[in-house]
């Protein structure tokens, strides 16, 4: 495992190092390790520092590559399963060649991310595509691409090349044409996370009640799943040699990562279990501290970008944690009872910090609905496979059942107090403090009722306030009045992180929400939020059409009754304390960002100025304004008008951006507010914003 710390700590310093510095430090590590051998984790923390800093040229040469823009024809492998984007599919293709005008020539060209609507692609599909090219650098599922062609035409025009491939995709194919007879259900769509990791057509609303009861690991694929499929391995072989085993065990590991779409969890899994493999094919004895040092070890030297990875951090703690509870009290009986109880309750703390690190804050009561959910995994996994494998539907519908029960469980646990960091090093603390007195009961059930405490959420402000939420790289901000009224302008790109930033504020209902105008990174995260909680009124912009995602979102509230608005400059409301006016837009403009609903909001003598992404035709247009506080527009893009934007501003500006290859925030529109005094707060450094108006 000391080898596994260094190649990790050197991965995660060499993704912020050049290239050079990274070899430079692997060199001098071989030469000192040749000198005193014992010193070998210097080379070892070279190679990581190798790996990450390779990882992330690779990433940064991908999103400035020269790309071939504008119309024309890529064949290529498709490197993702085509998935939902919006009203249409995307998925990365690798190009082999480009053609335009008749002409085509070989072109190894970096990922580009094809945006169609033939959904029926999968990974090693070869593809041809024609469409337009545009160079619009971004990152995929954390995967970078150089370019997005928006595809006319798309034709499949052969299957994967590679055997290990094909099979994986068969083993996908069934699963999912095996389910079809429970119906496009939520239960199904579950079946399909336990058995390969798809939870693609589970509802956002299920995806969120996982991860907010510490039950999202069960559709991450990984070490229980592979153990089943090589045990059923094993049944199959029946008394073949060990050799025999471990090669058939391997082949049979290599199919199951593809099938499941090489997610980082179960590549882990699925290296520990072919070095033990391996292992014994040789008579070698692995155990599983060694085997999960060297799966570290060989992964990160292989991709240094895992060592960032979330998923892959992850599952390395729970799958340390696992091991060490065993240790601690797997050998206590009744083992089955303590077994389970030590690796649910050492794999979530094992995982609170990266949890609170990634997710800012983590289920109190996780291991409660673990210890719950886990039998009903097990039993619906192995029925699922049995299901899929024979054709019978009876399995199946057996493990519908269990998968019910699950998302039942994940359902009533979401509700259950999440703590952030304060809670958790607190009750920690106490923990810690108290094991060895002959108090610690009474100051543990302290401990926890102040823990519950914690993790009440806030009712309505003392005074009216404004939240820019952190939603990354858009917009999202909410208006909270004393008297509990709640206004929502916007909703970021996530569901999910709407969702969380709604809870952090104790966010049941809302009286208006205004999508200022379609773009996904304003309104993606309001689809399906009417379906979660009661929206009075939903204001849109008029002067221009809505597009598919916002039109998706106002048919959603329009069934449960929302009243649903085009607003346009003139349009009131009060709100509690606050007073709401419409600025814009006064006119139809040729650009939809330009078109966006301009909120002035005014608390007595206090204004904010939320302006969405308008640019500098709207502008000109609005009324001389200096509010004390403005949202610069368009996430301090290079489209706002300097001039007005000196002349506007107030005292305090804030920014909502997050990580983007745009270049958002422009350095003119801080270099403007740096000339006028004013230092923007930036929602990607401080986190939610809060600002009262008193």
């Amino acid at each position: 495992m000391a080898g596994a710390a260094a190649i990790w700590i050197g991965a995660l310093l060499g993704a912020a190092a050049p290239t050079a510095v990274a070899v430079a430090a692997t060199l001098a590590g071989l030469l000192v390790a040749m000198m005193k051998p014992q010193l070998l984790l210097i080379v070892v923390f070279g190679v990581g520092m190798f790996a990450g800093s390779a990882a992330n040229g690779r990433v940064a040469e991908t999103l400035g590559a020269e790309l071939p823009t504008g119309p024309g024809t890529v064949v290529g492998i498709a490197r993702t399963d085509a998935t939902g984007f919006g009203e249409r599919y995307r998925f990365v293709v690798a190009p082999e060649t480009w053609g335009k005008d008749g002409r085509v020539v070989g072109w190894q060209g970096p990922p580009l991310a094809v945006v169609t609507h033939n959904g029926a692609v999968v990974a090693g599909d070869r593809v041809r595509v024609t469409g337009l090219l545009r160079d619009l650098p971004d990152l995929v599922r954390g995967d970078a691409v150089a370019g997005r062609l928006v595809a006319t035409e798309l034709d499949v025009v052969g299957g994967a090349g590679d055997p290990v491939m094909r099979a994986g995709n068969l083993v996908r194919a069934r699963v999912h044409t095996q389910l079809e007879v429970l119906g496009a259900s939520p239960e199904a769509a579950l079946l399909a996370g336990f058995l390969i990791g798809d939870i693609t057509s589970l509802p956002t609303s299920d995806s969120d009640n996982l991860r907010r009861s510490g039950l999202t690991h069960y559709v991450a694929v990984s070490g229980s799943n592979v153990a089943l499929v090589l045990a059923a391995l094993w049944l199959v072989l029946g008394p073949a040699s060990s050799r025999v085993r471990a090669i058939a065990g391997l082949g049979v590991l290599a199919v199951f990562v593809v099938a499941t779409r090489w997610e980082s969890s179960v590549i882990r899994a699925a290296t520990m279990a072919a070095l033990v493999l391996g292992a014994r094919a040789f008579a070698v004895p692995v155990d599983a501290w060694t085997a999960l040092g060297g799966a570290i070890t060989i992964l990160i030297a292989t991709s240094g970008d895992l060592a960032y990875d979330v998923g892959f951090q992850l599952s390395v703690a729970a799958t340390g944690g696992v091991l060490a509870g065993f240790r601690l009290f797997g050998e206590r009986k009744p083992r089955v009872v303590w077994g389970a109880l030590a690796a649910t309750i050492s794999a979530q703390l094992a995982v609170v910090p990266l949890l609170l690190v990634h997710f800012g804050a983590v289920p109190l009561l996780s291991p409660i609905a673990n210890l719950l959910a886990a039998p009903l995994v097990t039993v619906a996994t192995t029925l699922a496979g049995l299901g899929v494998i024979t054709g019978v539907d009876v399995p199946l519908r057996l493990a519908e059942q269990c998968a019910g029960l699950f998302l039942g469980i994940a359902d009533r646990a979401a509700l259950w107090p999440q703590l952030g960091a304060p809670a958790v090093v607190a009750i920690g603390g106490v923990l810690v403090a108290v094991w060895r007195t002959p108090l610690r009961g009474i100051v543990i059930a302290t401990g926890v009722v102040l823990g519950l405490l914690a993790a009440v959420p806030p009712g309505p402000p003392e005074e009216p306030t404004v939240v820019f939420l952190d939603v990354g790289q858009g917009d999202a901000v909410l208006l909270l009045d004393p008297s509990g009224a709640v206004a929502l302008v916007d909703g970021g790109r996530e569901p999910t992180i709407l969702a969380a930033g709604l809870r952090r504020y104790g966010i049941g209902r809302l009286d208006l929400v205004v999508a200022t105008h379609g773009d996904a990174d304003h309104v993606a995260g309001l689809v399906g939020l009417a379906g979660e909680m009661e929206i009075d009124h939903l204001w849109i912009s008029d002067f221009m059409d809505p597009g598919e995602l916002l039109g998706e979102i106002m048919d959603e509230s329009a069934a449960t009754g929302t009243i649903i608005s085009a607003v346009s400059s003139g349009r009131t409301a009060r709100l509690g304390e606050f007073d709401i006016e419409v600025l814009g837009p006064v006119r139809r403009y040729a650009e939809d960002n330009d078109g966006s609903v301009v909120l002035w909001v005014s608390v007595g003598n206090r204004t904010v100025l939320l302006p969405g992404d308008i640019g500098k035709v709207p502008q000109r247009d609005l009324p001389g304004l200096q509010p004390d506080l403005m949202m610069v527009p368009h996430h301090g893009s290079a489209t706002t008008d300097l001039d007005w934007l000196a002349a506007t501003v107030g005292d305090t500006a804030v920014i909502s951006v997050g990580a983007n290859t745009y270049g958002h925030p422009d350095s003119a529109v801080m270099s403007t507010l740096e000339s006028v005094g004013v230092v923007p707060m930036l929602t990607q450094e401080r986190g939610d914003i809060v600002l009262p108006l008193r």
